[in-house]
């Protein structure tokens, strides 16, 4: 549809299921009570992510 090509819901659709992902990864909630922990916990939470969609993407070579 154009309205998605226009507004970038593709993308924004993206973003969700990356944030989604993060969510389950922690049970939806932080453990850490101050700004600067919750902070550091969210950044090893997006690593963690990360290096799973590292290790599940599949190797694909060209086929001539």
């Amino acid at each position: 549809m154009a309205w998605q090509k226009r507004h970038g819901y593709g993308r924004r659709s993206l973003v969700e299921t990356a944030i989604s992902r993060i969510k389950r990864i922690n049970d939806g909630r932080l453990k850490s009570r101050t700004f600067g922990p919750q902070q550091n916990e969210i950044a090893i939470h997006i690593k963690i992510a990360n290096r799973n969609m590292i290790i599940a993407r599949p190797l694909s070579e060209r086929v001539r």
